[in-house]
């Protein structure tokens, strides 16, 4: 597949390095490569580094001249990222590198998520770092593994060894805004034990899909759909007319994104097509209704099967009781902070295999809340009989009132774009929580340039932000 280059895009050094990033397949869970390609960039600049077991990576710069005995400053962000792709694309996400392009505006990729969050992170570092000419104080640079899938690189990472706390990280997605605290979270995992045996009768294949699907902090307020309830839903309905068997479900790909599209197989005892599209055109005009999903489809299709090894219908009856009995989406909202979600959930990934798996990522900027909320899933999955796990605890990332980099950041800020920035707590997830306990007293801000549907196959970067954000990254560090 053709590639493009970016590397006359401006700031060139930024594009170059994130062509290269794009080169190297990078999701979590899959960072051997990208971590040894910044150990190989740190030694072929002459940097000193530190791999660790995870593949986490610290890069380290002395000051340039006349800033040698300035504090250090530490520059944050992750190198994996959410792989997402259309049906019909032929990259592999495991193994191949992305089809990037851009127009006018902006960079994307072809068919699949960009990986902007958080390679232009990693772009802006490494162009930092190989350009000897850029004044800046001493650079402990912290890239991080497994961001996107619960946090694991910054939990596990070792910062025994740096001086720094001031610092900026770089995995916010829109420019003039500082976020300066956010929400904690976790995964959790619910599971139910289930009996199939051999059924005979017409089988169905229903389907939802078209949604707008999405980040789980950034967009759950956004009225958008979680194709995995609609399916719940659409399951109840047809229930209703007549027992149905379930040999298939599956929605979803991972927790931190609301999903597109799902599907359920299952045989339908006596129930006709025509019915079941009566079901969904019904369904896809509420849906339309209710939230903000113009291309939503809901259908049903005749599969070419007489029966199967199935859920029997007592098995699949809790199933679709379970699916509509767990909640989903904001749960509260700030009493403090106007239009800041509290507390969300989101069911990110369903599949039926040997056992139900239900996934969900969890958020709070408020740890009770969220604690109650996990127990809350605790007990459905008791409920039923069924079991319950959950993993990437991370805490949240507390607003600080005295913040001398804040205050430095907004008046650079507003001098030199002639409006002040937009200062806000967020409710997606950020490393920062978790890298202030290890490093007490840490002053942090987190900033970065416009991006559009992170965590989609429409992602986009714009260019003209890029450059802004980079001009604005190497002032304030030509001023600490």
């Amino acid at each position: 597949m053709e590639t493009y280059k970016l590397s006359a895009l401006e700031p060139k050094a930024v594009f170059h390095y994130f062509e290269e990033i794009c080169a190297i397949p990078h999701g979590s869970g899959n960072t051997k490569m990208i971590s040894d390609y910044l150990v190989a960039f740190a030694k072929e600049n002459g940097i000193r580094y530190i791999q660790d077991d995870l593949n986490n990576v610290l890069l380290f710069a002395d000051g340039t001249p006349g800033y040698e005995d300035h504090p250090p400053v530490i520059l944050q962000g992750h190198m994996d990222m959410v792989c997402e792709k259309d049906a019909d694309c032929p990259i592999n996400m495991d193994t191949d590198g992305l089809a990037v392009d851009c127009d006018e505006t902006c960079v994307y990729a072809h068919g699949t998520t960009l990986g902007g969050d958080d390679g232009i992170a990693v772009a802006f570092a490494l162009a930092l770092l190989a350009d000897k000419s850029i004044p800046h104080p001493p650079l402990e640079v912290i890239i991080t593994v497994d961001e996107e899938t619960g946090m694991y690189g910054a939990a596990g990472i070792d910062l025994s060894m740096l001086k720094g706390r001031t610092m900026l990280n770089l995995d916010s997605e829109d420019e003039g805004v500082f976020t300066v605290a956010c929400a904690g979270g976790a995964r959790a995992t619910l599971t139910l034990p289930l009996e199939r045996r051999a059924v005979y009768g017409p089988c169905v294949k229903l389907n939802v899909d078209g949604l707008q699907g999405g980040h789980s902090g950034v967009e759950i307020h956004k009225k958008r759909a979680n194709a995995n309830k609609v399916m719940g839903e659409l399951l109840s309905r047809v229930q209703k007319l007549m027992p149905v068997c379930i040999t298939k479900l599956e929605g979803g790909a991972k927790d931190n994104a609301i999903p597109r599209s799902c599907t359920a197989t299952l045989v339908a005892l006596g129930m006709y097509i025509e019915r079941i599209n009566d079901i969904t055109a019904q369904l896809e005009k509420e849906i339309r209704e209710q939230f903000d999903e113009p291309d939503v489809r809901i259908w049903g299709d005749d599969v070419d099967a007489l029966g199967g090894n199935a859920l029997t219908t007592e098995a699949s009856s809790k199933v679709i009781a379970m699916l509509n009995s767990v909640p989903n989406g904001v749960q509260s909202w700030s009493a403090d902070i106007p239009g800041l979600v509290q507390t969300s959930l989101n069911l990110g990934v369903l599949r039926l295999e040997e056992e139900l798996n239900m996934t969900f990522a969890v958020r709070s900027s408020v740890n009770q809340e969220k604690y109650a909320l996990l127990q809350q899933l605790k007990g459905i999955a008791e409920m039923f009989e069924g079991g319950y796990s959950d993993t990437g605890d991370y805490p949240a990332w507390e607003y600080r009132k005295d913040s001398p980099l804040r205050e430095l950041m907004v008046k650079s800020f507003t001098e030199k774009f002639g409006k002040a920035p937009q200062v806000v707590a967020i409710h997606a997830g950020l490393e920062c929580g978790l890298l202030s306990d290890k490093l007490p007293g840490l002053d942090c801000v987190s900033i970065g340039p416009d991006m559009h549907d992170i965590h989609t196959s429409r992602e986009r970067l714009e260019i003209a932000s890029t450059r802004r954000t980079w001009e604005f990254l190497l002032e304030i560090l030509k001023k600490l």
